[in-house]
């Protein structure tokens, strides 16, 4: 199976990665806000423009960026046993508990699913190494991969916060069409980013995460 990292070829390699990333993909993503929850509570975002500033900050100097980074990382592992000590490193960056569980459920509920649809050899990750190794086994470019999971992260948190506070389609759809470019950009940006560069300067989105599981009631798992 060709592990190259190619531009995109045709229409069913594309279709396929937007099977992966789509809302309707079980992974459970939906259960999730990434410590939004917690935020919103705290009276860190109330309206459209304080999410989408939230998400942006997250995108290119949190979370996001990071997992774009553990993305490529995975997807250039030619060994399973440096692909597994990576899945350490990452799980070891994990800045709270509840942020450690979503990325694992999502990654092991990915690995499965994709496993058995498509016969690849995929063993229990943290969802970004998960499915940059997926793509790397199915040829796929780490470009478009990144920019579409990024895309997808942003998308889950956008519809949690319209349950969680007043939000309408509209406003919401703004927001993500405004946080696009930046997912292209830090997916570009970490193409050629290596361990050394993983870092977190979205500090109050940490700390949602962490406070997040004294929330009651609480209708996310983070």
């Amino acid at each position: 199976m060709s592990t190259g990292t190619a531009p995109m070829r045709d229409d069913a390699q594309l279709l396929t990665l937007a099977q992966w990333l789509s809302p309707a993909y079980p992974v459970g993503g939906f259960a999730y806000s990434h410590g939004l929850e917690s935020a919103v509570r705290a009276g860190w975002i109330a309206d459209a423009g304080g999410l989408e500033t939230w998400l942006e900050d997250v995108l290119e100097h949190g979370s996001g960026r990071a997992d774009a980074i553990w993305l490529h990382l995975a997807h250039r592992c030619a060994d399973g046993d440096d692909l597994m000590a990576l899945d350490d490193e990452a799980r070891a960056f994990a800045p709270a508990r509840e942020r450690l569980r979503e990325g694992a459920r999502q990654g092991a509920a990915f690995a499965r699913t994709t496993g058995e649809v498509w016969g690849l050899d995929l063993p229990d990750l943290l969802l970004p190494l998960a499915l940059g190794r997926a793509a790397r086994l199915m040829g796929m470019a780490p470009g478009p991969v990144a920019a579409l999971y990024l895309h997808a992260f942003a998308g889950n948190l956008v519809a949690a916060a319209q349950r969680l506070m007043p939000m309408g389609q509209t406003a919401a759809q703004r927001v993500l069409a405004g946080l696009t470019p930046l997912c292209a950009a830090v997916a570009e940006a970490t193409a050629t980013a290596d361990l050394d560069d993983i870092a977190s300067t979205a500090f109050l989105s940490d700390v949602a995460a962490m406070t997040h599981e004294t929330l009651e009631p609480r209708i996310f798992q983070s």
